[in-house]
């Protein structure tokens, strides 16, 4: 049954951030080319990658995030990167990619046109509110702050704030439980996969915005109640 967001249905939503709330493709660019360059890679190994690279590898944290990325510069395509290559570059990496991305954090992103007024006319009515991303706590919740969107959060959680991230459904099932709403009546709002599994699993309804990354694939291919181009859209539902 199709998901209507009326005051008698519905009793908050669930946002995911990066692809969602705010494009944030340019900080992860600029931090793992960062990242790369102060790695003693290989002879030959790509030191810079791309906007379209990125966006398919983001999404399931940055742990993946840089396993993948390693992936796709130091192996053929397809395959994977051993477990003792890949350790021996784990640490390097995540201290050289976490510090350059704090540094940067925010720089290069940029809030989606109709996120603010979504925000705006949901808050107006009441509607309580959480983000809910696999970005590290340390980056989503400053990211939020300087984009003035911390306002809207008072329930913030990050890829570090329990034991398993999306898709599992553990994090959107807790989210529930800080804002004390039933999934069944709690709405995500997302871009990928991700967001969709873990609310299938969950219990809760989701719509995706067709705007952001789903790791390459088509977005309106994913089993989802709804789609929007816009989020302001979500208000007249």
């Amino acid at each position: 049954m199709p998901f209507s967001l009326n005051a008698t249905t519905l009793q908050a939503v669930v946002f995911d951030l990066d692809g969602t709330l705010i494009d944030t493709v340019g900080d992860f660019v600029l931090a793992l080319n960062h990242m790369l360059q102060k790695l003693p890679l290989p002879a030959g190994t790509p030191t810079e990658v791309d906007r379209l690279t990125v966006e398919r590898l983001i999404g399931k944290g940055s742990e993946h995030l840089i396993r993948s990325l390693l992936e796709h510069v130091l192996t053929p395509s397809g395959h994977r990167l051993s477990d003792e290559a890949f350790q021996a570059l784990q640490g390097p990496a995540w201290a050289h990619y976490q510090a350059h991305y704090l540094h940067i954090n925010g720089q290069q992103a940029v809030v989606y046109p109709g996120v603010v007024a979504c925000l705006e006319g949901l808050a107006a009515r009441g509607v309580p509110m959480a983000c809910l991303t696999n970005k590290p706590n340390a980056f989503a919740k400053p990211l939020l702050r300087a984009k003035g969107l911390d306002r809207f959060f008072p329930v913030v959680f990050g890829g570090d704030s329990f034991e398993r991230k999306k898709p599992d459904p553990l994090p959107l099932l807790k989210t529930c439980e800080a804002l004390g709403t039933e999934p069944a009546r709690t709405l995500m709002v997302g871009d990928s996969s991700n967001d969709a599994q873990a609310a299938r699993a969950a219990g809760c309804p989701v719509w995706l915005v067709t705007y952001g990354y789903n790791h390459g694939q088509p977005v309106r291919s994913v089993d989802a109640d709804g789609f929007t181009d816009s989020l302001h859209r979500l208000l007249a539902l």
